[in-house]
C-alpha cells in the first residue's frame, strides 16, 4: 500500500517511528508529512526518515491564524494524497479524517485524549471519521460507539519491552547512572487541550521549592519546553532528544507538569509525580494511577500536597524496585501496541471489522 502518515508534534514521531519501520519492512510505501513544530524536524533527520514539510510557518495563536493554517494543510494533504495515490491516511489530527472523507480514502486516527478534553476535535471528527484507535481507558463520549479500543497505551508503541530496552551506555553520556538523579519537566501548557482547560502547572516558586527538597538526595536535571529562568539554567539537561527515554529509565524520580512524560515514566516503571489541572480528568492517567499505582497526580491548586507526597516518596525504601514490580503487572495485561498498529494498518478495513466482532483478537499481539 501507499500509506501517508501525518506528524504534527514531536510526540507523534515517537508514536509512529517503530510502526513506520515495520510497514517499510513489509514492503509498503510510507510517506511522512509534517508541519514545523518544535524539534519534530530534527528528530526525523536524526532518525534518517525522509519527510515532506507541508507547513513551514510557525503560526500565531489567533483564530484567524489557526483557520488559515488548517485550511492550507488540508489542501496540501489532499493534493499529496492524489498525486501519490495514497491508499491509507493516518495521524492524530482531524485533517486526516477530513481529507480521507473528501477523497474517499481510508483513514485511521490515533488518539489518547478523552472526549471532554478535546471537544473541538470531537465536533470536527465525528461527521467525517473513518476509524479511530484509542486505549480502553479513554472515555470518548459521543464517539464511544464509533471507536476501536485496545488494551494498552499509545506510548507503549515505543516503550514496550518488545521495542525498547534502556541502554546504560547511552544514558551514561548525560548522567551518572550509578548515583540518584531526578528529572523535572516544565511545559508551556499551550496545546489546544491545555488552552481549553486554562491549564496551570509548576511555577517558578514551586520549582525552587522542589529543587531544594531534591538536592540533598541526588542530582537535579531540568528539561523544559518553556524558556527557563536564569536561576534554573545550571540544571538544564542538554541531550539528543532521541536519547531521552534511556536517561529517563535510570531516573530515581520524575516530577513535572507534562502529561506525556508522566505516562512515559509510568510505563518505564519510574516513580513520578505530575502537577497540573488535569488530575482526575484523563482516563489513561487515571487508570495508570488507580489500577496500577504507577503515577501520582497532584492538582495545581495544592502545592502543599505536592511537597508532602514528594517527601514521602523520597523517604520510601526501594521505591524504584516497587514501581518496577508494578510495571511488570501492567505489562502482563496490555498488548504490544506497535505490533497491533502494524497489523491494523496493513489489514485495514478488514482489521476494523475483526476488532468489532472479536475485540479479544488483539491478544494475539502480546
Amino acid at each position: 500500500m501507499n500509506i501517508l502518515i501525518q506528524l504534527g508534534h514531536p510526540a507523534h514521531f515517537h508514536l509512529y517511528k517503530n510502526t513506520i519501520k515495520n510497514l517499510q519492512r513489509d514492503g509498503h510505501h510510507v510517506y511522512i508529512l509534517i508541519k514545523t513544530k518544535d524539534i519534530l524536524e530534527q528528530l526525523l533527520k536524526d532518525a534518517g526518515l525522509p519527510y515532506v514539510n507541508i507547513y513551514t510557518t510557525v503560526r500565531k495563536n489567533s483564530k484567524f491564524a489557526i483557520i488559515k493554517a488548517v485550511s492550507t494543510r488540508l489542501w496540501r494533504i489532499a493534493k499529496f494524497t492524489l498525486s501519490h495515490h495514497i491508499d491509507l491516511l493516518t495521524g492524530s489530527s482531524t485533517e486526516i479524517a477530513q481529507v480521507g472523507w473528501l477523497l474517499r480514502r481510508h483513514s485511521v486516527i490515533l488518539g489518547e485524549d478523552d472526549a471532554a478534553i478535546v471537544p473541538e476535535f470531537v465536533a470536527l471528527a465525528k461527521p467525517v471519521m473513518d476509524s479511530y484507535l484509542t486505549p480502553v481507558a479513554c472515555n470518548m463520549g459521543k464517539l464511544e460507539n464509533r471507536v476501536t479500543k485496545y488494551r494498552g497505551y499509545q506510548k507503549l508503541a515505543y516503550l514496550h519491552p518488545n521495542c525498547f530496552t534502556p541502554d546504560q551506555s547511552i544514558a551514561a553520556k548525560y548522567v551518572d547512572i550509578d548515583k540518584p538523579f531526578f528529572i523535572l519537566r516544565f511545559t508551556k501548557l499551550r496545546a489546544y487541550h491545555d488552552l481549553h482547560a486554562a491549564a496551570t502547572g509548576i511555577t517558578t516558586k514551586i520549582a525552587q521549592h522542589i529543587i531544594t527538597m531534591l538536592e540533598s538526595h541526588g542530582r537535579v536535571y531540568i528539561t523544559s519546553e518553556r524558556e527557563l529562568e536564569p536561576e534554573f539554567e545550571k540544571y538544564r539537561l542538554s541531550i539528543n532528544p532521541l536519547d531521552i527515554h534511556h536517561v529517563l529509565s535510570y531516573c530515581s524520580l520524575y516530577i513535572g507538569d507534562s502529561q506525556s512524560m508522566a505516562v512515559e515514566s509510568a510505563l518505564l516503571g519510574v516513580p513520578n509525580i505530575r502537577f497540573n489541572d488535569f488530575v482526575g480528568k484523563i482516563g489513561v492517567l487515571d487508570e495508570l494511577e488507580n489500577k496500577y499505582h504507577l503515577t501520582n497526580g497532584i492538582p495545581a491548586s495544592n502545592p502543599e500536597m505536592l511537597y508532602k507526597r514528594l517527601e514521602e516518596m523520597l523517604l520510601s525504601p526501594d521505591l524504584k524496585a516497587t514501581y518496577q514490580e508494578r510495571r511488570k503487572s501492567m505489562l502482563e495485561e496490555v498488548i504490544d501496541v506497535n505490533a497491533f498498529y502494524t497489523w491494523f494498518f496493513e489489514n485495514y478495513p478488514e482489521s476494523k471489522r475483526i476488532m468489532k466482532e472479536n475485540p479479544d483478537y488483539q491478544l494475539n499481539f502480546k
